[in-house]
């Protein structure tokens, strides 16, 4: 009866393969006839932009492809760095002064949108994305396919943070029912990541587009959870064949970026609290138990922990592996991961007591 205990480590695992199955992926390019937007927002962007606007202007099988970029109060070379990069192949905007009530991104992505009144899709792509030649095409076939609002394809994730930035795409699988987040039109259930998003334009103006979510931190999962309000359905997949991402170059960039945003995933504090607390349960403490468990001759339930702690490495190498991710040896490390996360978890709700979250120069 002592191995009953694992069943919640077994039904996560099973949910994960059975989600990573399931996960969409970007149908076989085919022409699109439709007009595409893509719009890219920029701030202090001048050392990474080039790539990701090369990755844009050599989209193919699109025809009524534009390319709308907005400088929004750039310190640095940004503007000059897309003159030169892309000249008049696209759209180069200079944002208007934040107003009041709003956040940076937000206003930003809702300047672009308003730029491209005439196209049929949207298609948001942050500065640190690179996607290839048939990214857009590919996106847009499958959010027409599916007939969803909202569609979602995670990128690759690359750069620092090997053992943190994975949790992304391991989080939904393994948490989210994705079929059932797709019928169901409750808002809380929804997941959706900012770094690449397409939507349909009239669902986007129905749902109020970001001005509907102009102050809040995380505007992709908002924008999500305000399409399903008025209506729209939302999609995730799997777009690390098309399109990485190379979020942060450094650690301290990392903290940086988790700690302007971690706060307000969570709803409050002690919502958060319990949730670091519950996967540190799951996912930390059999490693730590069961050496403990062995050395005290108690080999049963050491056993029982070590494989409690198999089935959560299990669980992260599937999301890794249909995810773009490098599922070993990152996976046995996942306990390690869970710590970290925790820590910049509390860290993040430190920073928002004292007011001292920033982003980009500008105060959250």
């Amino acid at each position: 009866m002592s191995w009953l205990v694992l069943l919640p480590w077994a039904a996560l695992a099973a949910h994960t393969v059975v989600n990573a199955a399931l996960l969409r992926r970007l149908p076989p390019a085919a022409t699109v006839s439709e007009k595409v937007a893509v719009l890219l927002p920029v701030r202090n962007e001048a050392d990474r932009v080039q790539p990701c606007l090369e990755s844009l202007l050599a989209q193919e099988g699109v025809p009524g492809l534009t390319i709308f970029v907005l400088d929004d109060g750039s310190t640095d070379q940004t503007a000059e760095v897309v003159r030169a990069a892309a000249g008049d192949k696209v759209r180069l905007l200079t944002g208007a002064p934040l107003p009041a009530g709003w956040l940076g991104k937000p206003h930003a992505c809702h300047q672009l949108a308003e730029a491209a009144a005439g196209a049929d899709v949207l298609s948001f792509v942050d500065a640190d994305v690179v996607l290839a030649p048939d990214a857009i095409r590919r996106a847009t076939t499958l959010l027409r396919r599916t007939g969803v609002t909202l569609l979602s394809p995670y990128p690759e994730i690359t750069g620092a943070g090997r053992l943190v930035q994975p949790l992304l795409q391991w989080s939904w699988l393994t948490f989210l029912p994705l079929r059932a987040m797709e019928r169901s039109p409750r808002p809380s259930l929804s997941a959706a990541g900012g770094q690449w998003l397409l939507v349909d334009r009239a669902g986007y103006q129905r749902a109020g587009g970001h001005a509907a979510v102009r102050a809040d931190v995380l505007e992709d999962i908002a924008l999500a959870r305000q399409v399903k309000r008025t209506g729209g359905r939302i999609a995730l997949a799997d777009g690390s064949p098309a399109a990485s991402c190379r979020m942060y170059a450094t650690w301290p960039a990392l903290v940086a970026g988790y700690g302007k945003s971690l706060w307000h995933s969570f709803g409050s504090a002690p919502a958060a609290g319990a949730v670091v607390v519950i996967l540190l349960l799951l996912y930390a403490a059999p490693a730590v138990a069961a050496p403990i468990l062995a050395a005290s001759g108690e080999f049963r339930w050491a056993a029982i922990a070590l494989t409690a702690y198999l089935l959560g490495v299990c669980g992260r190498a599937t999301a890794a592996s249909v995810t773009g991710g490098r599922a070993w040896p990152d996976a046995l490390a996942h306990p390690a991961s869970i710590v970290l996360f925790g820590w910049l978890v509390a860290r993040s709700f430190r920073l928002r007591r004292r007011g001292a979250l920033t982003w980009k120069g500008r105060p959250l």
